[in-house]
């Protein structure tokens, strides 16, 4: 039991050790005003690199993936059609499509599907 509580603790210690040695040798105190600038083909930057981008097109890409994600959660049902009853499965995929069309009509009533307001 004591071996075992002294490998812990020593584990402890030598992680801990190398973690702080680690932080201390990666801390760049120099700053250079070159390479805190954003990288524009070897010239200066024309303009503020924090530039804001479009929310509507965000949440395009949102609804996108969340529908992305879905349509392929309905791909095993194809494949396991032949292991499960066809009442079951037809039911599973109809609800699964239901509870999407459902959310496609949500989304387009709220208005997040108009691009150009």
């Amino acid at each position: 039991m004591m071996i075992l509580l002294f490998s812990i603790i020593l584990t402890l210690i030598i992680s801990s050790l190398v973690m702080i040695l680690a932080s201390l040798l990666a801390k760049k105190t120099v700053t250079d005003r070159e390479k805190n600038s954003p990288f524009e083909c070897g010239f200066d930057p024309k303009g503020s690199a924090r530039l804001p981008f479009s929310l509507r097109f965000f949440l395009i890409a949102v609804i996108f993936l969340i529908f992305d994600v879905e349509i392929t959660l309905l791909l095993p049902l194809a494949s396991i059609i032949q292991l499960s009853n066809i009442w079951a499965w037809s039911l599973t995929g109809l609800f699964f499509i239901l509870v999407l069309l459902i959310g496609l009509y949500h989304e387009w009533n709220q208005g997040a599907l108009d691009w150009a307001t």
